[in-house]
């Protein structure tokens, strides 16, 4: 498996983050989840996104993410930005994830090429 930091095609990064949400917690993630993907949205980079919910099938993640970039240059820009965003508005994500009892399974993926 390459380096989460490597995109050895080049070209696209998707930032893919699937999540197990409580039902008890759909509100709050939902909040945090758009307030973060309205700042996506304005970073140089950004190409498009989809906020995505389960609502049939065996599936155990409910909630999905999928943001493009235009290159992992892109997303190496708008980490730190991000990051001092969150920081700005007290929001841990990662606490805010264990309180509210979520399971999350985030990664980079890239585009495998076609034959």
């Amino acid at each position: 498996m390459n380096d989460i930091n490597q995109n050895v095609n080049g070209g696209s990064v998707f930032r893919v983050d699937k999540f197990v949400v409580p039902a008890a917690a759909r509100e709050e993630i939902l909040v945090k989840v758009k307030t973060t993907h309205e700042l996506l949205r304005q970073q140089q980079g950004f190409v498009q996104d989809f906020l995505l919910e389960q609502f049939s099938g065996p599936g155990e993640f409910n909630l999905v993410t999928i943001v493009e970039w235009e290159s992992q240059a892109a997303v190496d820009k708008v980490v730190p930005i991000v990051k001092a965003a969150h920081e700005r508005i007290a929001f841990n994500p990662q606490e805010t994830i264990a309180r509210l009892g979520v399971r999350a399974d985030i990664a980079n993926y890239q585009r495998i090429p076609e034959a």
